[in-house]
């Protein structure tokens, strides 16, 4: 397994089709229940500008992405409608000087989970973004246990849990 950052437009489109495949719409009630989700899909087009922002992180499993996890700077806060309300209450409940990145979305390939790639993808992260960022924080749905869990495996603590659009969701930070 190789830990990188995405950098050509067939590793984007490789993001886009595990993302696609792992969308909360995409899957059944059982795998949403065992296996976790996705909740936004990002256009080619707004992918590709937040990745030459700050690229994403990739692993990569004999060239092919089979986890990521996207990065986000806070100049993007308008740019994904249903990412706003995210970046309203991050704005409310941290330090206005907190030098942040926040964690978009992370996805694994349903045949590399269980095998640390989750683990990997943020101990990239943590190592590639520590001297620009002083925390890593993020969204997830009450909905998705694995995600959760995992998060917390890692060293994520909740900052605030609040409901939107009958969802109950818990931002949580990852401190360098």
């Amino acid at each position: 397994m190789t830990y990188t950052r995405a950098s050509t437009k067939n590793e984007l489109l490789q993001i886009l089709e595990l993302q696609k495949a792992n969308l909360i719409t995409n899957v059944s009630e059982t795998v949403k229940q065992k296996e976790g989700f996705v909740t936004v899909h990002h256009s080619f087009e707004i992918l590709q500008t937040m990745n030459t922002v700050c690229p994403h992180i990739i692993a990569k499993h004999k060239n092919n992405v089979v986890g990521y996890a996207l990065t986000m700077v806070k100049d993007f806060k308008n740019d994904i409608d249903i990412l706003k309300p995210m970046f309203n209450h991050i704005e409310t409940t941290v330090n206005a000087n907190l030098n942040y990145i926040v964690m978009g979305q992370i996805c694994i390939d349903k045949n590399f989970r269980g095998q640390g790639v989750f683990k990997g993808l943020y101990n990239h992260m943590t190592h590639t973004l520590k001297n620009q960022f002083s925390c890593i924080i993020t969204l997830i749905d009450s909905k998705n246990i694995r995600s959760i869990n995992a998060h917390k495996a890692v060293g994520f603590k909740t900052l605030k849990t609040f409901s939107q659009d009958e969802k109950n969701l818990n931002l949580v930070i990852l401190n360098f």
